[in-house]
């Protein structure tokens, strides 16, 4: 195996090292924050915290965390702890109340995305020789500009070609002699299927690495990925509110994700609890931003079950690897890369007078694509067998839907008291894509 680093003295740090640099890094971003963030200065006087109280990274467990209702009652710069004036970029995802979690850079954390995601691309062998086609979104997504960054920092000759029109994309891929890619696997399976269709030879294509994230994913995607085209797949992990793309990555030994711990220090904790679980064992993953200046979080919690081990990795990093997230403790879900929450469904049908206050969302893969149906039960009166009053209303909700959360789903209309009716909480979703 040919291990490849970007920052070989990050990478490969005693753990020693790791966790004193870890110690002062937290210590100062504990200080930057509470000096300059009223928020999080009222969470650690409610818990009689004080800067000073923070010397190592063993105080971490001090600390409160935050969550995505932080974020939302912070909406939309509450939580930045630096002037307007030093922001140069925002980026946003989605959140449960309607309302974006809006995240803001300043030019130093442009500069640490461009390294992490360098060291992402780099770990599977990418060098300023290759031609990376970045096919994730540009725009307040984060994919696009996070891998483009780090495609930039690498000296990559970096074709920036966005999300869609995928036989243009093909085109691209062929003419321009695209070396390695970066989108979500369900797209770059679709793009092999789509090369079979047209009935391209493989050898034809140059692609020889592919990074792949933003989406859960399975081995069995994996293998008919590389069956397809002879090129080798890496997942990266990445969150919007930590970052993006680069938080932690594969190497080529496949077996778990490195984390870039030297800026995103990693806990697994009790998800009722809250304590500390040891490596191996599963909980909620939860970061904390040990170098952002722009709107660092701390103790921030993702949702995402995972396990952690600091063993030594055979590629040779010492950086702590963590185990693909295999569930969420909330009900989120991740379609074709973009984050939906059922509350935002909720939300938008709640506006449309015909609807009655019932639905059901059914996910599904269907080849290399996301299938997204909203079951909306229709209120009485509505002439649900009239086909135009049907087609006008199944329009009018699907471009809410698609405005609201920024995906195009599948409006399926529902006599009234069509879905079950059940006593506690109703269930709302089912997700029938067998991503574990």
């Amino acid at each position: 195996m040919v291990t490849n680093y970007w920052n070989k003295k990050a990478e490969t740090m005693s753990r020693e090292g790791m966790r004193a640099l870890q110690g002062n890094r937290l210590a100062s971003v504990v200080r930057h924050t509470y000096n300059n963030v009223p928020a999080y200065r009222k969470k650690m006087e409610n818990l009689g915290l004080e800067p000073g109280d923070i010397r190592c990274i063993e105080d971490i467990s001090k600390l409160p965390f935050v969550d995505k209702y932080d974020l939302a009652d912070n909406y939309p710069y509450g939580l930045f702890a630096v002037p307007m004036s030093e922001i140069v970029e925002i980026h946003a995802s989605s959140g449960t109340t309607g309302k974006q979690k809006v995240l803001g850079y300043t030019r130093h954390d442009l500069e640490i995305w461009g390294e992490v995601m360098a060291r992402t691309l780099a770990a599977g062998g990418t060098t300023s020789s290759d031609i990376f086609h970045c096919s994730y979104g540009y725009g307040l997504f984060t994919g696009g500009l996070g891998a483009h960054y780090g495609s930039q920092t690498i000296g990559c000759t970096t074709v920036p070609v966005g999300t869609g029109n995928t036989n243009r994309q093909i085109q691209i891929i062929r003419d321009f002699g695209c070396t390695a890619i970066c989108c979500t696997p369900s797209y770059m399976l679709y793009i092999a299927e789509t090369l079979e269709q047209m009935k391209v030879d493989p050898s034809e294509v140059k692609l020889r690495r592919a990074f792949l994230g933003a989406e859960p994913w399975t081995i069995e995607m994996r293998d008919d990925i590389e069956r397809r085209l002879p090129l080798r797949t890496y997942d990266i992990y990445g969150l919007t509110e930590m970052i993006g793309p680069g938080v932690a990555f594969e190497c080529d030994a496949r077996c778990g994700l490195h984390v870039n711990e030297d800026h995103f220090y990693p806990e697994i904790v009790d998800p009722d609890t809250l304590k500390p679980v040891e490596d191996g064992i599963y909980g909620e993953l939860v970061f904390s931003t040990l170098t952002k200046e722009g709107m660092p979080l701390l103790r921030y919690r993702t949702r995402d079950i995972a396990s952690i081990t600091h063993e030594t990795c055979e590629c040779g990093r010492t950086l702590a690897r963590i185990t693909k997230p295999k569930g969420r403790t909330d009900d989120m879900l991740i379609i074709r890369g973009v984050n939906v929450f059922p509350s935002q469904v909720e939300s938008v049908l709640l506006g449309v007078t015909e609807a009655s206050p019932y639905y059901f969302i059914i996910v599904d893969r269907v080849g290399a694509r996301d299938t997204f149906e909203i079951q909306v039960e229709l209120t009485e009166g509505f002439p649900i067998d009239e086909v135009r009053a049907v087609e006008k209303l199944q329009k009018r909700i699907g471009a809410a839907i698609e405005s609201a959360l920024g995906i195009g789903a599948t409006i399926r209309l529902l006599p009234p008291h069509s879905l079950p009716r059940v006593e506690g909480k109703a269930r709302h979703v089912e997700d029938r894509r067998n991503l574990k």
